[in-house]
């Protein structure tokens, strides 16, 4: 039986999961829409992946955990490596392209730059306030001009002369998109410009300051986007790499570390089936007032977490 390792990305839009071997050859692999919902999805994860795996050849022995629900699911899967997504996405990314030195990152709901050098991450940003450039900024504006998101790019490359948009803030561009539709332009023209405003704003708020050198690698869901690959490439004029798993590499890269760790624990697909339920409370025994997550599996209190100090101790105060 071979070790595999199982890396699972979880965000708030997306989830994502990978199983390698222990030459981080991919043997499973899935995304999906979160839904509000990442203990579901990690389920319905979990059941593709266990489809998709030969397990008459591989034993998974290790799991990490990334994304905003990284502790969520880490306790659910029993994790051995919970990693936040700066370090998982520049391990993933180094184990594909070890030369690289600039990250673009855009996900659904946040972005990312991670500046690398020798294969060490040496600065990094992340969006904190603006949804404009981000991936459910262009889902959304995509349902807006009535275009399916995965035809947006390559409308984008038929355009001639892409329509200026503002690209302060969701709202500005917006208001924007509909008063230039409004007037006249065309519907490649303004999802083009759309496109260029997503990495207008992606440069002069992530990447603000930032030296950007080649080799660039743009990954994340928007990374499909063949429009926004392309102005990117215009605006750095370096040319920027996507890979065809570009989606995947923040699960690549907890996978990644889940094996260097080298602490192992037979992971069983089942779990899949078994009830988890989280609960939240009030601590209220001191001035911080705690909001307090509790985790249960079949009725059973597994983890807690939330409070910041003794008084909020979940086993000893609330459950």
């Amino acid at each position: 039986m071979n070790k595999a390792y199982l890396g699972i990305d979880i965000g708030s839009i997306s989830t994502k999961g990978v199983v390698i071997d222990e030459n981080n050859e991919i043997k499973a692999k899935e995304y999906l829409w979160t839904e509000g919902n990442p203990i579901g999805a990690v389920k319905r994860l979990l059941s593709i992946l266990k489809d998709q795996l030969d397990q008459e050849q591989y034993q998974v022995v290790a799991v990490g955990t990334t994304g905003s629900a990284r502790k969520l699911i880490g306790v659910v899967t029993e994790a051995t490596v919970v990693k936040n997504e700066i370090t998982a996405h520049a391990i993933g990314t180094t184990s594909l392209y070890p030369e690289v030195r600039t990250i673009f990152e855009i996900g659904g709901q946040d972005s990312k730059i991670i500046l690398i050098e020798n294969g060490i991450v040496v600065d990094y940003a992340m969006n904190t306030l603006c949804a404009a450039g981000t991936g459910a900024f262009l889902s959304s504006q995509a349902h807006r001009l009535g275009v399916g998101v995965e035809e947006f790019g390559k409308l984008a490359l038929t355009s001639k002369k892409p329509t200026q948009i503002a690209a302060r803030c969701t709202v500005f561009a917006e208001s924007d998109l509909v008063h230039k539709a409004q007037i006249g332009h065309k519907k490649e023209d303004i999802i083009a410009g759309l496109c260029k405003s997503v990495v207008s704003n992606y440069l002069n708020n992530v990447g603000k300051g930032k030296k950007i050198l080649p080799p660039i690698v743009f990954q994340g869901g928007v990374s499909k986007n063949e429009g926004v690959k392309k102005a990117f490439e215009y605006a750095t004029g370096y040319p920027v790499i996507v890979d065809p798993n570009g989606h995947l590499t923040g699960a690549l890269g907890v996978a990644v570390l889940a094996k260097k760790s080298k602490v192992e624990k037979e992971f069983t697909f089942d779990i899949a089936s078994i009830e988890f339920t989280t609960q939240g409370a009030e601590c209220g025994k001191c001035s911080n007032n705690c909001e307090i997550i509790c985790v249960y599996r079949e009725d059973e209190l597994i983890d807690a977490w939330g409070n910041k100090c003794e008084k909020g101790a979940i086993k000893k105060a609330i459950a």
